[in-house]
């Protein structure tokens, strides 16, 4: 240990007091930099989970797609011209065949799994209660391996619907809502007045409100044969990818493969990409106020030990110790509050997040409040500790550096 390092340990221990609140401040700073942004980390990861509950990264449908293409006038041209509102109309319904869409498909190495549906607006009546719902037709093999649909159910089986042609799934919040349990009976009504009888075989419940009170699932072959279809019909192709932040690309190159309508999550769910942003921001801001406080906290402790051994300052200058000795002396004891404090503020910080971990807290397959472990939250609050440990070090160091010793001597 050096002479100057030696100095610093004596003033830090000289006030055990003011070296104890110093620390403290940094450890509360700290820890709750990672115990906030582990908590918002988690509600993002459990929000952005819900959400693909039922919407998938990219989905294929045939929706009409209207271009608009610019009017070029030519200015010798006496031609008039007429513009008129022009409707864009379907003549198909839903994606004629599916089988051949996922040959096309399996080319691609971003896609993970991808799943055909029947979605169609149903009214389902329960006695005299009737009300409106959304039927999706799927198949459970695949619709479980990009939704993890079995992962929800809170009552029966997933793949039951599969077993049995007039077997139905509800979500909790539409069982609530027409009051059916499982085994009731229940009446399924198209818009073309074709009603089919069928029997509860489940209950999920995902968390997504508007999914659990309005969607039913039956298996893709008895939605075909209820609503009429050839077995290869689908209204929908749901596509799962490796990193969904990337669908958007994804989407563009499925475009050129199929003449149906491509579009990508991020096209119609903006508002989702926005909310985490803002989740993000928020936590960071928080955290490195707490932080920086911390920071003001340990520079005026330094200021005030610089006016405090101010004398004893002048008499390190007049034995030979120059600004830079002086600097390293109060730097070191600056950097060492902020070492112990950015340890010990990463362990409470980490007992904390390990407390929210077991706080019950109940949606959809979750049990406690969502958190996440994440090591890059570690490391950026340690670093942004010891950054403004240091800076709040250096600025007293820099000033007790320039002190004149002869001044100081003879006040």
């Amino acid at each position: 240990m050096s002479t100057n390092q030696k100095i610093a340990r004596v003033m830090l221990t000289s006030r055990l007091r003011q070296l104890v609140i110093a620390i403290l401040s940094v450890v509360f700073g700290i820890s709750m930099y990672v115990a906030m942004n582990g908590f918002m980390s988690g509600v993002n990861a459990v929000q952005t989970e819900i959400t693909f509950t039922s919407l998938a990264h990219i989905k294929i449908s045939n929706e009409v797609q209207s271009e608009s293409l610019p009017i070029t006038l030519n200015k010798d041209s006496k031609n008039k011209i007429f513009v008129s509102n022009a409707k864009n109309i379907n003549y198909t319904e839903g994606i004629i065949n599916v089988e051949d869409l996922k040959n096309k498909l399996q080319n691609i190495p971003e896609i993970t799994t991808y799943t055909p549906q029947i979605n169609q607006n149903v009214f389902i009546q329960n006695g005299v209660l009737q009300v409106n719902a959304t039927l999706s037709g799927v198949e459970t093999t695949t619709e479980n391996q990009l939704f993890k649909t079995a992962d929800y159910m809170v009552e029966g089986d997933f793949f039951e619907i599969d077993r049995r042609s007039d077997g139905i799934i509800l979500g909790k919040g539409l069982a609530s809502k027409i009051g059916v349990k499982m085994d009731n009976s229940i009446i399924v009504t198209t818009s073309t007045g074709v009603t089919k009888s069928f029997k509860v075989v489940g209950v999920f419940e995902t968390g997504a409100v508007s999914t659990d009170r309005n969607r039913a699932i039956i298996s893709i072959q008895a939605a075909r044969q209820f609503f009429s279809k050839n077995r290869s019909y689908g209204t929908e192709m749901q596509i799962g990818i490796k990193d969904y932040n990337k669908a958007l690309e994804v989407a563009k190159k499925i475009s050129p493969l199929t003449k149906y309508k491509v579009e990508a999550w991020q096209e119609g769910n903006e508002q989702l990409n926005s909310s985490s942003f803002l989740r993000d921001i928020l936590a960071i801001a928080v955290s490195l106020t707490i932080l920086i406080v911390a920071g003001f906290g340990i520079y005026n402790i330094m200021n005030m030990t610089v006016n405090e051994k101010i004398k004893e300052i002048a008499i390190l200058k007049a034995m030979g110790f120059n600004g830079n000795d002086i600097t390293e002396i109060f730097v070191s004891q600056a950097m060492f509050i902020g070492l112990m404090g950015g340890l010990l503020g990463l362990v409470l910080g980490n007992f904390i997040i390990s407390i929210l971990d077991k706080v019950p807290f109940k949606i959809g397959t979750m049990t406690t409040l969502p958190v996440t472990y994440r090591p890059e939250d570690y490391v950026l609050a340690f670093v942004f500790g010891l950054s403004f440990t240091f800076i709040a070090g250096y600025l007293p160091a820099r000033k007790a550096s320039k002190i004149d010793p002869v001044i100081i001597i003879r006040g």
